[in-house]
């Protein structure tokens, strides 16, 4: 079975879901550590395939990961370990925090279509347009009835994007309360880390229930394009496997490595000359 069935999300209640599990993991922690090496590589080969596709004329195919989830998820470090592993000329990466000015007077998804990868490209979203139907629910940055608007705005985004030829991956990282004091705990012991600590953090995780709740409306309210939800307490697990679903949609696009009309032997007589 592949992961993206194993992830795909269907229960009702974000509490189900353990944050330490690893379905579908190849093993315990150095099992599955190496089985990540080894599908880095993979990912390395298909990704060069998909970019010397996207660089012929007509090409429109290209790859789009969102990962949203709580402080302190791995949003960063699942950056850093997946698409770390690619040539760096064929991501693209955007992160959206607090709209600017400018940004609030257009369209929420103004900004967000600004960033949409070319093709050939692997885009990631460090958060997304979905900040607009969590923290602004949460927070009540948006009247009720907007916030209802927008989930049908970005069900008719996603289904363009993919008509357009964008593969999207949508994956939420689901931390566990408890793991998720744990790591700040471990940013206020570490001095190098401290730069990383945000107080307003402590205030939004006082919001954990709204925001769990927030969350469940999004995941299955905007599910036209599915979500497939990842257990991020472990991060050997949480890198293998963004890394997983990652490299079977890839797989699955099969890209192809452009045949140019090149008089070879010519060429290469020239340069023996």
């Amino acid at each position: 079975m592949k992961l993206r069935q194993r992830l795909h999300f269907s229960a009702t209640s974000l509490a189900d879901i353990d944050g330490r599990a690893t379905p579908g993991a190849p093993g315990d922690k150095a099992k599955t550590s190496a089985a990540a090496v080894e599908q880095a590589g993979q990912l390395a080969q298909l990704q060069e395939r998909l970019y010397a596709e996207g660089t012929q004329p007509g090409a429109s195919r290209r790859v789009l990961l969102i990962l949203q989830g709580m402080d302190t998820s791995g949003k960063g470090g699942t950056i850093e370990h997946v698409i770390g592993a690619i040539n760096p000329q064929g991501a693209q990466i955007a992160s959206f925090k607090k709209p600017t000015e400018e940004e609030r007077r257009h369209h929420f998804l103004w900004r967000i279509r600004g960033q949409i990868p070319a093709p050939g490209r692997i885009g990631v979203f460090d958060r997304s347009h979905y900040e607009d139907v969590l923290i602004a629910r949460v927070r009540a940055l948006a009247a009720p009835e907007e916030i209802e608007r927008r989930y049908a705005a970005i069900n008719r985004f996603e289904d363009k994007l993919v008509g357009d030829g964008v593969a999207v991956i949508k994956v939420m990282l689901h931390i566990s309360h408890q793991e998720q004091r744990e790591r700040l705990l471990a940013r206020l012991d570490d001095p190098t880390k401290h730069w990383k600590f945000n107080a307003g953090d402590l205030e939004e995780r006082g919001l954990w229930s709204r925001y769990q709740e927030a969350y469940e409306l999004a995941l299955t309210r905007c599910d036209d394009v599915p979500w497939y939800l990842v257990p991020a307490d472990r991060k050997w697990y949480r890198n293998w496997a963004v890394g997983r679903l990652l490299a079977e949609t890839l797989q699955e696009m099969d890209p192809q490595y452009p045949d140019p009309d090149l008089d070879v032997p010519e060429l290469r007589r020239r340069l023996e000359q």
